[in-house]
């Protein structure tokens, strides 16, 4: 499959400076980076997002992640190797990543679950990097972005 156009934040240079913005506000609150690049993954997971999935699984890589959670992340409940807060953020992940799937978008078991681990600042990150993902994702899909042909 070709990509319909090439890099749509390419073509538009305002894109570029308001997604540095997202990257550094959602960046901005302390939360580490490792539940950053999981939401980050696994929103890209659900959504088929190839570039993202593939960057995703890079970042992670370069923060030393092992490959028992690089390789499953899309099977996290299944698995011994996440932490609570981890969980937390994973679920909400989903839930704000499958809103269309369900009548109550983010159930408040799930929002009460992460707030049990985040303070109200890295909620409010997390949340803004779970949205930074999918926007990344729904441009990507939509255009039919390609992941790089091989692993450096």
């Amino acid at each position: 499959m070709d990509p319909r156009i090439t890099n749509p934040a390419g073509l538009l240079p305002d894109a570029v400076k308001a997604v540095n913005l997202l990257y550094r506000a959602g960046h901005s609150a302390g939360v580490p980076d490792t539940v950053l690049e999981l939401v980050h993954l696994r929103a890209s997971q659900i959504n088929g997002c190839a570039p993202c999935v593939d960057a995703g699984a890079r970042a992670m890589r370069k923060t030393g992640e092992t490959d028992d959670r690089m390789f499953t992340v899309a099977v996290w409940r299944e698995t011994p190797y996440f932490t609570e807060p981890e969980r937390a953020a994973l679920a909400l992940a989903e839930a704000a990543t499958r809103m269309a799937d369900t009548p109550d978008a983010v159930p408040d078991a799930v929002w009460a679950d992460a707030a049990k681990h985040f303070t109200e600042e890295q909620l409010a990150a997390i949340v803004l990097w779970i949205a930074t993902t999918n926007f990344f994702n729904r441009i990507n899909v939509t255009t039919r972005q390609q992941a790089p042909q091989t692993w450096a």
